[in-house]
């Protein structure tokens, strides 16, 4: 499919929800996104997924062909394309570019033969490869511009565990009572880390980290059955997706500690947001009717909402609010860690 040039003004309805379980409340003042343009990585078949977007407006991504290989990319601003990122340590047909900062250097994972993913970092088309001390797997799902840089490792023992690198120190940490936790994103800030754990009962939630390290969870909208936030900004502008109980996945666009508002791509049931530049453009996905997931650029107009509406979840609760998560595609997009 050709990109298509298409500017649809989409008022996206302001949902302010208190993060206590209590119900939402619907402000006065709302936000939109705008629709830019969609794009597909050339060749027949390949479903597109776009991960992160810089703020030269470089994206990267994966796609997967029609025989289920996945190959990283990157967009350039021009709109020209990569050719595919092919880790030279792949074994079975599976790079994921997950993280894009100023100066191109592209983050991501690969799969080798034992099923365990390994981190990379490619710069001038030399590929640098990461794993965390000890563990046996690595994915790298965010880098930003001081090179700083994000994700989640399971050790020896089997424990799923964020991390996040900064300035060459490595700090792991998980969300309480969690059985997984992974960071998606760092800011150039370093006040917000973002990323998603699954509680006890396998039910998806956001959570972000302060500058402080404490952490604030769960990030759930309200009718929520799965949540994850993907990409911040140094506004400190979070984007990400949320399923509900009726299968339809919707973008989440949040402001911390407790505003959101709602984006669903026009005539699609799965729309993801998964990267934000400081500028606000948003590059993410949406699935059409024939299950083809096409990627595509939008922006934020007017001032999102920063008005908080009531107390801020604290950490150490983490309740699990609807019935187990069923583990499919609709639901949550398939895949671990989330893409």
């Amino acid at each position: 499919m050709k990109p298509k040039q298409i500017f649809i003004s989409i008022l996206a309805v302001l949902f302010v929800f208190p993060l206590m379980g209590t119900f939402a409340q619907q402000a006065a003042n709302s936000g939109s996104i705008e629709v830019i343009t969609t794009f597909d990585y050339p060749g027949t078949g390949n479903l597109t997924l776009p991960q992160k977007i810089n703020e030269r407006g470089d994206i990267v991504g994966e796609y997967i062909d029609s025989s289920g290989v996945t190959r990283g990319f990157v967009r350039f601003s021009d709109g020209s394309f990569s050719a595919p990122i092919v880790d030279p340590n792949d074994t079975v047909g599976f790079t994921e570019g997950r993280g894009i900062n100023n100066s191109r250097t592209v983050c991501g994972d690969y799969a080798t033969s034992d099923g365990n993913l390994h981190g990379f970092f490619l710069s001038g088309g030399t590929f640098t490869e990461y794993d965390v001390p000890g563990a046996v797997f690595t994915a790298v799902l965010g880098i930003n511009n001081p090179a700083d840089f994000a994700g989640t490792f399971i050790d020896g023992s089997g424990i799923q565990q964020a991390f996040v690198s900064v300035g060459g120190t490595l700090t792991l940490f998980s969300v309480p009572a969690a059985v997984a936790t992974l960071a998606y994103d760092i800011n150039d800030s370093k006040r917000l880390v973002v990323g998603y754990y699954i509680d006890g009962s396998g039910i998806l939630h956001g959570y972000y980290r302060d500058a402080n390290g404490a952490l604030h969870f769960p990030i759930d909208p309200t009718g929520s059955v799965a949540t994850i936030l993907f990409g911040d900004n140094n506004r400190n502008w979070v984007v990400g997706r949320y399923a509900d109980a009726s299968g339809v996945t919707h973008g989440l666009f949040f402001v911390p500690p407790n505003n959101f508002f709602t984006f669903d791509f026009p005539g699609s049931t799965f729309t993801s947001l998964n990267g934000i530049s400081s500028q606000g453009n948003i590059t993410g996905r949406y699935v059409d009717a024939s299950g083809i997931a096409h990627g595509f650029i939008a922006r934020v107009r007017g001032t999102p909402p920063t008005t908080p509406a009531g107390p801020q979840m604290k950490a150490n609760v983490s309740p699990s609010k609807v019935a187990p998560l069923d583990q499919s595609p609709s639901a949550w997009g398939g895949a671990m860690p989330a893409r």
